[in-house]
């Protein structure tokens, strides 16, 4: 068996600067890293190689130095590595990467492809659905445990809601996340090993075709400008819980917030004049038997549009009775309700959720397409993008249109250390946007919008869903628009002092939200890590409750309205990320804040 396993070498995040004048990022002095998740995927790639035999091969793309990230694979124990280096390779956008992968997959053959979830840098998770989508292979993204059995495979794959179990045949292609493999470094006898093993230079001529897919010519997305995010917080310490009650009352906890959101769109008339190649299209996600509040959020945003485009609001539903649902997507702004309705279309897998989808582009012809960044639209969106070549920008904090009719897409990267407004040259543009960063409009019941049945023929999932396991509290997809979250970390000690902080939760009606460390431990469920390898938040209040206050955790609250600490380390770094701070115990306050809040 020959597993090849896609890395990518990242700048180290939380040492990224910005020159303001310049607007570049400045990397001289700044580590290279193998991207975390990446390295997941070679640790479990060379232990399924180690029980079936087989070779594990590193490949890359990048400039010279790029090497050091294979050297890093090959001390780790990949049996070769492939080095893509040419300036054809330069300026690639996601589709053009996974051009050039898939091209260098195909040359040198294999059963399994293994990609991290996302790159830590970029967090787009787009390059491994594309490059599936280019190979013609199944994708199971996020896996977190994997089961190799008579050309099978058994994978179990975080979602939004808790897991899910696929069962899948060779080959396929797997993200993966931090679970699959337990991390391990590599000793000096490793280190020196790796210098004997081989590493190839492939250029874009070796990759055979057309040159012209890959680098900066074939990307249809490009980066306009990059703007530099700033945290702006400066800690205000109180000395007592009813101090603190006080000063949460103020901000507007319990009645209207002091800091004010953005404001809900306005919803456009029904039956206006419309340009058909003006419309907007949005992908309908449903939790259950209702509809995500994301797809409410971009239905407001679609309507802005829209009034600028000269176009309408389509949302195009697709699942099982899903009909059910088009009341209410009239009522937040659809002008029209698109229905693909069968059975064999729930629950969601990607290839016939993206078979109708691409069917339903190629016929309307679109402006723009938006999904919501949710698992089910990150392994959607690049499915789509990659089979009809086009842009797509992932992970989007706000959508705008300029002068040129252009569909502007804010995306952060760098852990949100920096703002890039992305445009693409390709039609329909397509983009996905972060839960809970939108606002929804206002509801009008007496909207109404005409819905049609299209065309639900697709082929069958070769990943199959074979069992599906909710989160037990049912809470972590209410991290995405809670408006009070109770955020915990190592500080308190052990799963088992977690009592006060739920009594606090509940008091509020909050969900919880934890830091990577916790989640190693199986304190919470994955679903529940927020930072820069897990979930951003957009809450108006976060209690940051025994954080220290890492980088890799706070760039998951930056969009949050008031931060408060409870610490008693006066030297923890939360104290740079939050607004209002408790210096002492967190079992002393907590209990005394939910009894205040409680009986207010």
């Amino acid at each position: 068996m020959k597993i090849i396993v896609c890395v990518k070498q990242v700048p180290n995040v939380a040492a990224i600067k910005f020159d303001p004048a310049k607007k570049t990022i400045v990397r001289e002095g700044v580590p290279l890293e193998v991207s975390s998740f990446d390295i997941r995927a070679l640790l479990k790639a060379i232990d399924v190689a180690k029980e079936t035999g087989g070779e594990v091969v590193a490949l890359t793309m990048g400039p010279p130095q790029a090497a050091q990230a294979l050297q890093q694979c090959l001390a780790l124990g990949a049996t070769r590595a492939i080095h893509l280096s040419d300036r054809a390779f330069a300026g690639a956008d996601t589709l053009a990467t996974a051009h050039a992968l898939a091209a260098a997959i195909r040359r040198e053959g294999a059963d399994l492809v293994f990609c991290g979830r996302y790159s830590v840098d970029a967090e787009t998770a787009q390059v491994g659905p594309e490059a599936a989508e280019l190979l013609r292979w199944p994708q199971v993204t996020a896996a977190r445990k994997l089961t190799l059995a008579a050309g099978r495979a058994t994978i179990e794959r975080e979602t939004d809601e808790g897991t899910e179990t696929i069962d899948v045949p060779l080959p396929f292609l797997l993200t993966a996340t931090e679970d699959l493999a337990p991390e391990r470094f590599p000793t000096r006898k490793d280190r020196e090993a790796a210098r004997t093993k081989t590493v190839a230079t492939w250029t874009a001529a070796d990759l055979g075709g057309d040159v012209s897919r890959f680098g900066a010519a074939g990307s249809p997305t490009s980066v306009r400008e990059i703007v530099s995010v700033e945290s702006k917080r400066q800690c205000r310490f109180v000395a007592s819980v009813d101090e603190l009650v006080a000063a949460l009352r103020d901000e507007g906890l319990g009645g209207t917030w002091k800091r004010p959101g953005p404001a809900a769109p306005a919803l456009l008339a029904s039956g206006r004049a419309t340009r058909a190649d003006r419309s907007v299209l949005v992908v309908v996600e449903t939790l259950g038997d209702r509809v995500r509040r994301v797809t409410f959020e971009l239905l407001g945003k679609a309507s802005e549009l829209a009034a600028s485009l000269g176009g309408d609001v389509v949302a195009l539903a697709i699942g099982r009775d899903v009909a059910r649902h088009a009341a209410a997507l009239a009522a937040h702004g659809a002008d029209r309700v698109l229905i693909a309705d069968a059975p064999h279309l729930a629950p969601f897998a990607v290839e016939p959720h993206a078979d109708v989808l691409a069917r339903v582009i190629a016929e309307r012809k679109p402006h723009s397409v938006l999904f919501g960044s949710t698992a089910v639209g990150r392994d959607l969106a690049p499915r789509v993008a990659a089979r009809l070549g086009l842009g797509l920008t992932s992970d989007c904090i706000d959508l705008a249109v300029d002068g040129e009719g252009r569909l502007v897409q804010h995306k952060p990267a760098f852990g949100g250390n920096i703002v890039a407004p992305i445009l693409s040259r390709t039609f329909p543009q397509m983009a996905t946007v972060r839960p809970g960063l939108l606002v929804a409009a206002r509801p009008d019941e007496t909207r109404r919008a005409p819905a049609d049945a299209v065309a639900t023929d697709a082929a069958p999932p070769r990943a199959k869903v074979v069992s599906v396991a909710r989160d037990a509290g049912g809470e972590a997809a209410d991290l995405d628009t809670a408006e009070v979250v109770v955020g915990f970390g190592m500080g308190i000690g052990g799963p088992e002092n977690l009592g006060p902080i739920r009594d606090l939760a509940r008091a509020l009606g909050a969900p919880l939200a934890t830091t990577r460390d916790c989640c190693d431990r199986g304190w919470l469920p994955r679903q529940h890590q927020v930072g820069l390898t897990g979930r951003a938040i957009a809450p108006r209040l976060y209690f940051a409750i025994g954080i220290r206050g890492a980088f890799e955790h706070t760039v998951g609250i930056r969009k949050a309205g008031l931060v408060v600490a409870i610490n008693p380390d006066e030297q923890a770094w939360i104290w740079d990320a939050a607004d209002l701070g408790v210096k002492a115990d967190w079992n002393t306050i907590v209990p005394a804040l939910t009894a205040a809040l409680s009986a207010r």
